[in-house]
């Protein structure tokens, strides 16, 4: 390690990171959901589907991040770091647009079974 520009200790196990990252995002996100399903803010349905969305996100944050400080750690890693990152980015940002999808998919599914259901009721 004595050539790295930073320091940044020996290369961590990215995918043993990415365990963690998604058993901590769970316990967070998994608590606060709890907290609102409990309080009747959400249902039980949005919290499950919440939390899932977000130990996927940690999970990629995780190991993305643990990805990055490793390269930073090597000599020439500058790029391979920017690229982890990126990665992990669009990683989060994929979950993000599947999540919106998915969405507006279950919404459009609900809206034709209402016009179904009103349709037979006429």
């Amino acid at each position: 390690m004595a050539d790295a520009i930073i320091n940044t200790g020996e290369p961590r196990n990215v995918v043993g990171h990415i365990v963690s990252g998604a058993v901590a995002s769970a316990i967070i996100s998994g608590t606060i959901n709890y907290k609102k399903a409990k309080e009747e803010k959400i249902s039980s349905k949005e919290a499950v589907k919440d939390t899932v969305k977000r130990t996927s996100q940690g999970a990629i944050a995780t190991g993305a991040a643990i990805a990055t400080a490793n390269y930073l750690g090597q000599r020439n890693g500058f790029f391979k770091a920017l690229t982890a990152a990126s990665v992990g980015m669009a990683g989060i940002y994929a979950v993000e647009l599947l999540d919106d999808k998915l969405e507006k998919k279950c919404t459009s599914i609900e809206d034709n079974k209402n016009l179904i259901e009103e349709g037979s009721n006429e």
